[in-house]
């Protein structure tokens, strides 16, 4: 399950993206609530970026194979990761080269100064998400999940780390109502698609 998620979140699938309501509203226990993870605006993309996503969201939603499916993925991958800031680049690489090293508390402590200078760089988000799954900190990696899908509602990877968070906690009807939003925008993610008929089998029962 870590690799999964692991696979997920550093790949930035990027996007996964969920949709932004229940879920991306639902507090994480108040015992974990971290004080730079205040609940923010979504942030609205540049225009011609913006056009972009939507439209590479909208194919990706369409794709007819899994192929084509993870090469939409890809390019939107692309244009989700940039930071625009060669500092913010820097400290992510950094951050990136402590995480490889197990050098856990030094990879937090770097996103934690990144995010306080480029609070609405989603690969940062998620990458310290990432960490805090690692170090099995589920409540933590919740709230910066909820940071990314905050700023990006279509980010299925970060609405299928949620899926697998919440499974891992035995939350079994909130994971699989993240696991049905990443499939409503990347229908061809496997991951999620199982996840999916296990849950929805010990959730809701059996059709008759």
């Amino acid at each position: 399950m870590r690799a999964l998620f692991a696979a997920l979140i550093l790949a930035a699938a990027p996007l996964g993206a969920f949709a932004p309501d229940a879920l991306a509203e639902t507090a994480p226990p108040p015992q974990v609530e971290r004080p730079e993870a205040a609940a923010p605006a979504a942030k609205p993309a540049e225009p011609d970026r913006a056009k972009r996503l939507d439209a590479l969201f909208a194919a990706l939603k369409v794709a007819p194979d899994d192929e084509s499916a993870k090469e939409i993925a890809a390019r939107i991958d692309v244009a989700l990761t940039p930071s625009g800031s060669d500092t913010a680049d820097l400290l992510m690489a950094r951050a990136s080269q402590a995480t490889q090293a197990k050098q856990f508390d030094l990879a937090v402590e770097l996103l934690d100064g990144l995010l306080r200078i480029e609070p609405d760089y989603l690969e940062a988000w998620n990458k310290r998400a990432t960490i805090f799954f690692l170090r099995e900190d589920y409540s933590d990696a919740l709230v910066d999940l909820r940071q990314v899908v905050a700023r990006e509602p279509r980010h299925y990877g970060a609405w299928a780390g949620i899926a697998i968070i919440c499974k891992e906690i035995g939350d079994e009807k909130r994971a699989l109502e993240a696991a049905r939003r990443a499939i409503a925008i990347y229908p061809h993610l496997d991951a999620m698609v199982d996840m999916e008929k296990e849950l929805a089998i010990k959730v809701e029962g059996r059709p008759i």
